[in-house]
Order: structure tokens, then C-alpha cells, then sequence
């Protein structure tokens, strides 16, 4: 029998109004924040548990951003490029294919940027393009946060910065949210806004509404594990690279090892430095808002890594000999838990057969091989919950279905759909409408403004129309037989079977 403990009603203090209140400084809220600055918003509140901007990305070590161009097009900017443009200007802080060079072909310059993974095109399924160049970044965590702070302090005159606080419980009249309970040091506390934006990436603020929303992932993908990355110091990541090459039985024979050690799949990857290498870890079946699952991550990675480290360095010693444990991560790895049902449902279907969407706010290549990674239109419905006003949710838990949701919350995607929240905040405050009669063209125009690629915009169609061309050359990437086999499936039996969504 469950107990329960009746906590007594008390007056809560407003701590603050503003125009708009973005819950969580992750990829997403920290875009939608600037987004919204710069799109003319100038009474805005970031909250964020942490001391440090970035979530995922500076927190959970994700230092990789992937597939951030298709051919020779940089289909994934904005904000997004805007990080690695401006970390450009610090030695060592990111190693990436240049702007310059997506697309190259050239079998020379190609071959040593095969070592580092998705920097050149995925292949080895049929209807692949030839090998090229991609725009995939790795950067150096710390030097990210330094300037996600900057990016904040440019606009402090707008943006107000709350670390230490953590969203807990949205304050709802009717259907319409009106502000957020918080929790920090200085105890239980609330902010009102005209706007708010949930980037807490697991529906925190969502998921107490009336919002529909579902729980987890489908079981086969990527999205359904957590992890811990941590770091391993004085590597040579050209050597490990080349002896994977010249021994791929030992390679697969350390794979599995290196599973057998930790007891869960663990991989080193590469980094922003040739000496340095991260390790990155999936822990099956795991859902990142259950404490026990989020505990047994964390310790069960941290009691592992002497073990694999050590394993490292006697079965490559070329690459690994005087390796040493850099850094851990200072938050949890995670992937996916709940997932909007929002008033559109990104699914396969979005990449097979190339939907368009009157609404859309962003257009990103991704790592979804069955359009060969090309781009895919994100709506602004996809970030819009039913039943709920005022509400945006951009990021990792926005809508998308069990199989789509693996492609789509990645760090690029939760960046993309954080700028567009923010835009279209400040577009709805400006002109006095709700979230959900936001004038979208506008919203569209800043965004390009913001030096976001767009399909079907006049803004942007006048300014580069190379984009447009690129994927009318290119079929949209529907070349591939994966996209083949889509379209045969939906015309013989009027869906896609989930064998092939699994793909």
C-alpha cells in the first residue's frame, strides 16, 4: 500500500514576469533564448539546473554535431554553424571538414577524413552517393560553454540568466500556460509569462499539462540507451585509425571485448584533438527520467572505466600504451524519454517520400540513410502541442514517432527547432496572437533572416536558389532502394511496414 504525505498549501512568491520564459539552456533553450533576442523579443528568462549552458552537448560530452551539409550545401546554420564559425578563432577548439570543402570528392583529401567518423558520407547501403566530404564537427566541450555564455551576455540587455533553477510544475489557467514553479537554493519560487518555452528535452513541463505525449522509444534504435562519455587522454587517434584498418578481426574481436569488459556497448570515438579520444556507451532499454535507471548509468560507467582503459591499453598499445582518464562528463548521456504528440508527428514518412510542410522552420540533412542523409522539412507543428496554448517544445522530446524521433534528436535538430520556438515567440508577443496563431510567415522571413535555409521562401529563393537546385538535382535524395522500396510499399499495401521503419 502506497503512503502518501499531504504537503500543506502556501502562498508562492513571483519572483518575475516576462515576456517569455525558456525552461532549460540546452541546445534548444539556449537557441530559442538568442533567437528570440535577436528576433527584437526584450523581456526574456532563461532558467537552467545547471551552472553552464549547453546540456547535452557541453554536460553529457556529445562533441560530435553530424551531418550538417548534403553535397556541396551547408543545409544545417544558423545558430548552429554560428557556434563552430565563432570557435573557429580558437586553436584546437574544432576539427571539421571546412564550409569550403563539403561535397569534395577528391579520393586525396577524402582518405584522412575517413578517421574520423561521419566527416566523410555514410555508404555501404545500395544507392548511395560516391564518398564525399560532410560537414560533421567536433569541438571542444569547455571552450563551447565559454562561448554559449558570450552569445547570452551579447544580448543581456533582453535575456535574463537563471542558473541553479530548475523548472518543475507549469502554472495553467484553463488550457493556457501562464508560468512555471521553480526550485533552486533559495526555495520553491514562480515566474508568469506571456509565452513559455519546455526545453527541459524530456517533456518535464508538457508532460503535467494536458498535452498528449508518449514514453520512450522503439526498442531497436539508438534513442531507447543512456550513457556516460568520458574522456581518455595521450592517445594517438592516427594510429588506432590505421590499425583498425590493417587488423579488422582484432578490430571486431575488440568490440566485443570491450563490451565483455564493461558490460555494455562502449566504443572510443574521436575527437576535437589527436590525442584525445571520448567513450561513448549505450546502456539498453534505459529511460533517462527514471532515477534508477539514471543512477545505475552513471555508476555502473564510472565503476567500468579503469577496467576499460586498461583493456584499451593492452590490446592496442600503438594508439593507447600511455592513455590516461581525462575527464568524465558531468551529467548523464541522454537520448529519449517522452515524446510530444504535438498537433503534427514527424515520421519515415517524412524522409521517403519528402513531405512538405507549409510551416516548415527547418530544413536539415540528417543521418537518415533512407534519403541518403538528405534534408527533411521539420514543421512548426511538430514543436506545438494539442490542446495547450502559449506552450513551444523544441528539442530531443519534441513529436516525432518511435523510429523518426532517432533521427531527428540530435544536437543539430535541437538547435534548428529551438530557433524557430524562439522566433516565433517573439513573433506571437509582438503581435499580441498565442502560440498557435502565430503568423508563421513571419516567423519564416526572420528565421531566414537568421540565416536559416528555407524551402519555398521568396526571402530565401531570391537570395541562394543553389539550394532548391541542389535537391531538384538530386531527387531529394529518393534514389536510394531503401526509397524505392518505401514508395513500392505505400502503393501496394497503403503503409510502410515497421520492419523497413526499423531500418
Amino acid at each position: 500500500m502506497s503512503k502518501f504525505y499531504q504537503e500543506p498549501s502556501q502562498n508562492i512568491s513571483i519572483q518575475a514576469e516576462c515576456d517569455i520564459l525558456v525552461v532549460g539552456g540546452g541546445a534548444a533553450g539556449h537557441s530559442a533564448a538568442v533567437a528570440a533576442a535577436r528576433a527584437g523579443a526584450k523581456n526574456i528568462i532563461l532558467l537552467e539546473r545547471y551552472g553552464y549552458m549547453g546540456g547535452d552537448v557541453t554536460g553529457g560530452y556529445v562533441i560530435m554535431v553530424p551531418n550538417l551539409s548534403w553535397y556541396n550545401k551547408s543545409f544545417v546554420r544558423g545558430l548552429q554553424e554560428e557556434w563552430f564559425s565563432r570557435m573557429d578563432k580558437i586553436p584546437g577548439a574544432v576539427r571539421a571538414p571546412s564550409l569550403d570543402k563539403i561535397g569534395c570528392e577528391d579520393p586525396a583529401l577524402v582518405y584522412p577524413w575517413r578517421a574520423i567518423h561521419d566527416c566523410v558520407s555514410r555508404g555501404g547501403y545500395d544507392g548511395c552517393k560516391p564518398s564525399c566530404l560532410v560537414r560533421a564537427v567536433y569541438f571542444e566541450p569547455n571552450q563551447l560553454k565559454i562561448e554559449l555564455d558570450k552569445m547570452l551576455l551579447e544580448h543581456k540587455d533582453a535575456i535574463q540568466v537563471m542558473c541553479h533553477s530548475w523548472g518543475t510544475k507549469p502554472i495553467m489557467e484553463g488550457n493556457t500556460i501562464k508560468g512555471v514553479i521553480y526550485e533552486s537554493k533559495e526555495g520553491r519560487k514562480a515566474i508568469l509569462a506571456k509565452m513559455v518555452i519546455d526545453a527541459t528535452g524530456d517533456g518535464d513541463l508538457y508532460s503535467q499539462t494536458e498535452a498528449p505525449f508518449e514514453s520512450m522509444a522503439d526498442k531497436v534504435t539508438r534513442a531507447n540507451t543512456t550513457a556516460l562519455v568520458w574522456r581518455i587522454g595521450n592517445i594517438n587517434w592516427d594510429a588506432y585509425y590505421e590499425w583498425q584498418q590493417l587488423h579488422p578481426n582484432e578490430m571486431a574481436a575488440l568490440r566485443e571485448g570491450l563490451q565483455k569488459v564493461a558490460g555494455f556497448r562502449c566504443l572510443p570515438l574521436p575527437g576535437n584533438q589527436n590525442d584525445m579520444c571520448w567513450v561513448n556507451n549505450w546502456h539498453p532499454n534505459r529511460d533517462c527520467t527514471c532515477v534508477k535507471d539514471q543512477t545505475e548509468t552513471e555508476m555502473n560507467t564510472r565503476n567500468t572505466m579503469r577496467e576499460v582503459l586498461g583493456y584499451l591499453q593492452e590490446a592496442v598499445p600503438i594508439a593507447f600504451r600511455n592513455a590516461y582518464l581525462y575527464d568524465i562528463a558531468p551529467q548523464l548521456g541522454t537520448r529519449c524519454s517522452r515524446r510530444l504528440v504535438g498537433e503534427y508527428v514527424m515520421t519515415t514518412n517524412d524522409f521517403a517520400f519528402a513531405k512538405q510542410h507549409d510551416d516548415v522552420v527547418a530544413w536539415h540533412s540528417t543521418i537518415c540513410q533512407v534519403n541518403d542523409c538528405g534534408p527533411v522539412e521539420i514543421p512548426y507543428r511538430s514543436i506545438l502541442p494539442q490542446r495547450i496554448e502559449n506552450l513551444l517544445c523544441p528539442g530531443r522530446h519534441f513529436s516525432a514517432d518511435g523510429i523518426a524521433i532517432d533521427w531527428l534528436n540530435l544536437i543539430p535538430q535541437c538547435v534548428g527547432m529551438g530557433q524557430a520556438a524562439g522566433v516565433a515567440a517573439a513573433a506571437a508577443v509582438s503581435d499580441g496572437t498565442t502560440a498557435h496563431t502565430v503568423n508563421i510567415r513571419k516567423v519564416q522571413d526572420i528565421l531566414v533572416d537568421q540565416d536559416v535555409p528555407l524551402p519555398r521562401n521568396a526571402k530565401f529563393e531570391a537570395k541562394d536558389p543553389s539550394y532548391r537546385e541542389c535537391v531538384e538535382e538530386h531527387q531529394y535524395g529518393l534514389y536510394t532502394d531503401k526509397a524505392r522500396l518505401a514508395k513500392e510499399q505505400v502503393e501496394k499495401a497503403g503503409e510502410l511496414n515497421l520492419d523497413f521503419q526499423k531500418w
